[in-house]
């Protein structure tokens, strides 16, 4: 265990880990290491090269038996080189710290079971997304990428400078895309809708440590709505992309960017204007067919953004509902979708899906201004979309389907007649039935195809149950629900959280793809990393190289692997938008904040 313990819970891991020395190691137990809420359904993964039977022991931190329970068969029994097996502890309700323990003398990692078993992780996903921020970057204190950019494809001749400052860094580079900003500043402003008493004020606007009387969930995303209004400088221009695989220079300082595009290193950077056509600056050319996808997206942010600073800052309120109107309207006249640009390589950003974004902004605008039209688009583009998208899929390309949950349904269920909320809701049920067909092929039931930022889905899979039991009441999903969020903390065949320094004493992503950790060696609590892949995609990669021994070697298989490598960037770079994405299951099973 290459982490260094730091919670109250030291001397109890203490003797889980090293109590029994003689203890055997042929067999394993996953649990979800942050823990369990008092009524879940509460149930660990053990996996053995050799069959089990018997019974398994739940034991409190004094040591007591205080639960025995049966060694059940899972299904599949057999995945990879191990047979596994459910170890079903939901009769235990009562709060403290545990951990399993088999009869050959396998022992879990511990865990809580208790309200505040997920406290505190709202607060450590913004702190991620505040070391994400380009601009005024508070991790660094220091203002990086002070010339961004010059524009191309656009309304003035190119290399025109237009202030294009702000926006977050999509991931372990610093480009900046608004496909995936555009979802994070409208995801966490929905997530605070649904959850506003789960979110603290401990910082200000520039991410400062100093409270200012607003929901710092609310700060993070008006830095995402304040750049998307730099990037939309005219009601009919709409900036989409800055700086390409250019960037892609080595690990570096954001305020010292020696990436060049034409004006020599750490100068401007190259910022795209959407024109719904391909574009690439090289001999790679995207696919896009028009910008109904980043200009829904970004009204939808800004309709949102317009309900949550109403009563804050009402003329800042009335600035977002005159963006979203327009980038509607730009939406409207340009259907299709704009896709992300590279230059020296093929890879980018592949999204082909529209008709979902514009429902959003046509929901969320009907739901503030209340003209029937926008409420008839909503529904036509809700029909036009229906159950498409990665649920219907067991592979896809990068961000083909994204973002990867259709909130509009969610926004029109809000707004609509009862017939077409009953149409909305059967179309979020269809899709998690198809992720329970697919589930059903892990022992651990998850149930996303394990693509590049599989991590996504699986918070994108969880959100739209959470959503699906908001809109109808039906809770016979909750248990899969709990699954998909106990893959997240550990239940899974390598016992690791997929969030950075979370929880503090268990085991998580430490060696992540980042400059910030290649540079700096500090840890920033939060970031969703990408997550495991197809062992048949990982064995295609270029470029992709492990610099250190692999921990989890004795648990990956030729079906999906994940490894804690900075050298892997497919499965251990976080994300900007995966980490925002999972704002709501961080809300949801948190705790309410003290209020101060």
């Amino acid at each position: 265990m290459k982490k260094i313990v730091r919670s109250s819970l030291i001397v109890f891991l203490i003797i889980i880990f090293f109590g029994d020395v003689c203890q055997s190691q042929s067999s394993h137990i996953r649990v979800n290491q942050c823990g369990y809420l008092s009524a879940d359904q509460k149930i660990g993964t053990a996996f053995s090269e050799k069959k089990l039977k018997g019974r398994f022991m739940v034991i409190s931190e004094n040591g007591d038996e205080v639960f025995k329970g049966s060694i059940e068969k899972a299904t599949p029994l057999f995945w990879g080189k191990f047979y596994h097996y459910y170890l079903d502890f939901s009769d235990l309700n009562e709060e403290g710290n545990y951990y399993l323990k088999l009869a050959d003398g396998t022992k879990s990692t511990a865990f809580t079971i208790g309200p505040e078993a997920f406290k505190g992780y709202t607060e450590d996903i913004l702190e991620f997304m505040r070391q994400q921020r380009c601009g005024y970057n508070p991790f660094f204190d220091i203002v990086c990428h002070q010339h961004d950019g010059r524009i191309f494809y656009g309304h003035k001749p190119d290399s025109t400078y237009i202030d294009t400052s702000g926006g977050w860094h999509d991931a372990g580079d610093q480009l900046k895309y608004l496909i995936t900003g555009s979802f994070a500043t409208a995801f966490m402003i929905l997530s605070y809708e649904l959850e506003p008493d789960k979110f603290a004020d401990t910082h200000d606007d520039l991410g400062r440590a100093f409270p200012n009387g607003i929901p710092d969930i609310l700060d993070e995303a008006k830095w995402g709505l304040d750049w998307i209004h730099n990037l939309h400088p005219e009601p009919d221009v709409l900036i989409h992309q800055i700086a390409d695989d250019r960037d892609h220079r080595g690990w570096k300082r954001p305020d010292d960017d020696k990436s060049d595009y034409g004006w020599g290193g750490n100068s401007y950077r190259a910022a795209y204007v959407a024109n719904g056509k391909p574009q690439g600056l090289n001999k790679y050319m995207s696919e896009s067919t028009g910008l109904a996808n980043i200009a829904g997206r970004s009204s939808a942010a800004m309709a949102l953004g317009y309900k949550a600073w109403l009563e804050i800052d009402s003329a800042y309120a009335f600035k977002c509902l005159k963006s979203a109107v327009e980038l509607y309207r730009m939406g409207k006249e340009n259907e299709g979708y704009q896709q992300g640009n590279s230059y020296g390589a093929p890879y980018r950003y592949n999204e082909d899906t529209w008709t979902d974004d514009m429902e959003w902004a046509a929901a969320e605008l009907y739901d503030v201004i209340r003209e029937k039209h926008y409420l008839d688009d909503a529904i036509h583009y809700a029909r036009l979309t229906g159950t498409k998208g990665w649920m219907d899929m067991d592979s896809a390309a990068h961000y083909q389907k994204y973002p990867f949950i259709n909130i509009g349904h969610y926004a029109l269920h809000r707004v609509a007649d009862e017939a077409v909320q009953k149409e909305v809701a059967e179309y979020y049920r269809s899709g998690i039935e198809k992720n329970i067909i697919r589930a059903g092929k892990t022992p651990f039931k998850v149930g996303v195809p394990f693509i590049w930022c599989s991590n996504n889905l699986v918070t994108a899979l969880a959100s739209q149950i959470i959503l699906y039991e908001e809109m109808t009441g039906d809770l016979s999903y909750h248990g899969f629900l709990l699954a998909q969020r106990d893959w997240l903390f550990g239940n899974n065949p390598w016992g690791t959280s997929m969030f950075m320094n979370i929880p503090r004493d268990g085991e998580y992503p430490q060696d992540v793809h980042t400059s910030t950790w290649a540079m700096t060696g500090i840890e920033v609590p939060g970031g969703l990393i990408d997550g495991p892949v197809y062992y048949s995609i990982y064995k295609n990669l270029s470029g992709l190289e492990l610099l250190q021994k692999d921990e989890f070697a004795e648990f990956q298989n030729e079906i999906v692997v994940y490894h804690d490598d900075i050298g892997d960037y497919s499965t251990n770079e976080p994300t900007m938008d995966g980490t925002a994405g999972a704002a709501l299951i961080m809300a949801y099973f948190g705790i309410p904040v003290e209020k101060k």
